[in-house]
């Protein structure tokens, strides 16, 4: 079998486009993280300055040094939106999660988060050679568990008391999963509901 290795790489379809996050990135993303709403169910405060979005960075990049996670800067039309990446990332099992998204408040229900997911899970299967792709979200979070089902992940049930959130709460995670025999049936669903061919 195939090594299974994710590195930076840059993803593009239309306007919207991944690109290896970099330390230059800190004043966009500080500018696209300004609406609380977009961190209400993080486990992390809303950064409140230039300090914070670089400490928010440095913790990526260390990660990515460490094989541990390959994070990415979300653009739209050349502008910084938000951030994604991979994490979890378990080579030996060929599977690894998508996470830490998330999308300035004027990309909201706009194709925007679905074209980064069909980026990111169609290079994972077709490039890297995943088996199984994770997502996850604070199940309280019913906009995110709808979009993620939206996009073809299967639900798979509540992680109890999964996670610590900065503002002491012990959340309860909704985990949802691709697995590489459903991506071809996932992937034309979301190639016709983002009106692309290939």
């Amino acid at each position: 079998m195939s090594t299974f290795d994710p590195k930076p790489v840059t993803l593009e379809l239309g306007n919207v486009r991944l690109v290896p996050m970099r330390p230059d990135h800190r004043d966009g993303l500080l500018e696209a993280s300004r609406s609380p709403e977009i961190w209400v169910h993080m486990p992390v405060p809303q950064p409140r300055d230039i300090e914070d979005i670089e400490k928010f960075i440095g913790g990526a990049l260390v990660a990515q040094d460490a094989g541990a996670q390959v994070p990415f800067v979300i653009e739209v039309a050349g502008k910084v939106a938000g951030t994604t990446r991979y994490m979890e990332i378990r080579r030996l099992d060929f599977r690894m999660e998508i996470g830490w998204t998330w999308l300035a408040r004027e990309h909201w229900r706009t194709a925007v988060n679905t074209t980064c997911k069909f980026l990111l899970v169609r290079h994972a299967f077709e490039t890297l050679g995943a088996l199984r792709v994770e997502l996850k979200t604070d199940a309280l979070n019913t906009r995110s568990r709808i979009a993620i089902e939206r996009i073809g992940a299967k639900p798979e049930g509540i992680l109890r008391s999964y996670q610590h959130v900065y503002t002491g709460r012990q959340r309860d995670t909704a985990m949802f999963a691709f697995i590489a025999s459903e991506w071809p049936a996932a992937k034309a669903a979301l190639m016709t509901k983002l009106g692309i061919t290939e």
